[in-house]
């Protein structure tokens, strides 16, 4: 099938008919299509400890379940007798349009997962138009991903404690093609996650996971002043001249960087990637200093409480996305379906609002567009597919979940995303 079929203003039909004709010939899919079989089969498929940090979430994981039971509390109510043959899954974001109303969400380490990682998954959702969010904890650097010209992206900011290594990710996003940069706020220290505590793993000890630090001029000048700092274990620092200069080299030579750690360095690396990886002090009045750093619209990760959306938009923020982090950061916290409404009534149509956490289905996603949601961002599930068949697995996922989106949307009595309205859906 081409991309362009599977742009076609009917996906779903497209893909049913695939199916069912491959099956004719003893063919399966190589990706289960629903969610219960998707998930037991991923789990076969990765190691343990993989599937502890990639399905693992935070304390008793009732976040996880609060985000999947906030979809299941709201109900389509299908429309009848209206000429849905053709339909249309586009939505605007920041001046592009997008065929799919699908974003694949930011999923660091996946190198757990799969040997190609983020290029895998970069090719999945650049054949089908859809729009990645490269991690800052990816296992490529995002150079190298955006060389290959797979499709847009977007850039997510963990924002560390080093203002230098800031600015450099967004340098050399911004050098690189990035259309967005995406700052997760809910990561000012990883929550507590038993199954990776119960296995005693954490990737980035072992130097999993850290690529975007260690193909970065800054952090590679941090490396090495800590390993030439005294011993009276004074914090190496870059002074602002230094980051001046390193971030010019960056922007003349963006690929200039990915050598691999010298001898010696990998335990250093790894010891300077904890220090400086995430800023718990992090405020509104931090915001100011990327503003001044990018022209790239800026998303803010993390929000929930409609308070924070209207401080985001009154902030200059281009746009918010409602996520719970897949319920790894905070247990005991509300789903994120369930403070969307809230979130886009604050916002009032000034930015876009984008749905993350919990989506399993096409179902899922055409709730989340009737209670206002501008875009849905996928994670799991794709990374699901990418540990069962890789790239390939990635890719099924994403278009069945575009097929059931498109199919849903239809059956429900909708020719657009942009029809979707709360009235749509009911509370139960």
């Amino acid at each position: 099938m081409t991309d362009d079929e599977v742009r076609s203003p009917a996906p779903g039909r497209a893909r049913q008919s695939e199916i069912f004709r491959a099956g004719a010939s003893g063919a399966r899919p190589a990706v289960p299509t629903g969610w219960g079989a998707l998930v037991a089969a991923a789990e076969g498929a990765m190691s343990a400890d993989a599937w502890a940090y990639v399905a693992g979430s935070a304390g008793r994981e009732s976040t996880a379940e609060a985000n999947y039971d906030a979809f299941d509390a709201w109900r389509l109510v299908p429309r009848m007798l209206r000429d849905v043959s053709d339909r249309d899954l586009s939505v605007e974001l920041f001046g592009r349009r997008h065929p799919t109303p699908l974003l694949a969400s930011p999923i660091g380490v996946l190198e757990l997962v799969d040997p190609d990682a983020d290029l895998a998954i970069a090719r999945a959702a650049g054949s089908l138009g859809i729009t990645g969010i490269v991690s800052s904890q990816a296992s490529h650097p995002m150079e190298r991903i955006a060389a290959l010209g797979a499709g847009p992206w977007w850039f997510q900011l963990y924002w560390s404690s080093e203002d230098a290594l800031v600015e450099s990710f967004v340098s050399r996003a911004e050098a690189s093609g990035a259309e967005a940069i995406v700052v997760t706020l809910d990561t000012g220290m990883l929550g507590w996650r038993p199954r990776d505590l119960d296995r005693g793993f954490l990737p980035f000890i072992r130097g999993m996971g850290i690529a975007q630090y260690t193909s970065d001029p800054v952090f590679r000048e941090l490396v090495a002043r800590r390993m030439a700092r005294p011993a009276s274990g004074e914090r190496p620092r870059v002074t602002p001249a230094a980051v001046r200069t390193l971030v010019e080299m960056t922007r003349r030579h963006p690929g200039g960087f990915r050598q691999n750690l010298r001898s010696g360095e990998p335990r250093v690396a790894v010891e300077t990637f904890l220090d400086v990886f995430s800023r718990p002090s992090l405020a509104w009045s931090d915001l100011p200093f990327l503003r001044a750093r990018t022209s790239l619209p800026i998303v803010l990760k993390g929000i929930q409480h409609p308070d924070d959306a209207r401080r985001a938009v009154d902030a200059g923020v281009d746009g918010v996305m409602v996520s719970t982090h897949g319920g790894r950061q905070v247990d005991g916290a509300v789903g994120s379906l369930d403070v969307l409404p809230g979130v886009v009534e604050a916002v009032a149509g000034r930015v876009p609002v984008i749905l993350d956490s919990g989506v399993r289905g096409g179902a899922d996603v055409v709730r989340a567009l009737a209670l206002g949601a501008t875009a849905v961002g996928v994670g799991r599930a794709w990374v699901y597919g990418l540990a069962i068949a890789g790239e390939d697995g990635a890719r099924q996922v994403l278009r069945d979940l575009v097929a059931e989106t498109d199919l849903t949307l239809g059956l429900a009595g909708h020719r657009a995303v942009a029809e979707l309205i709360p009235d749509d859906v009911v509370r139960i």
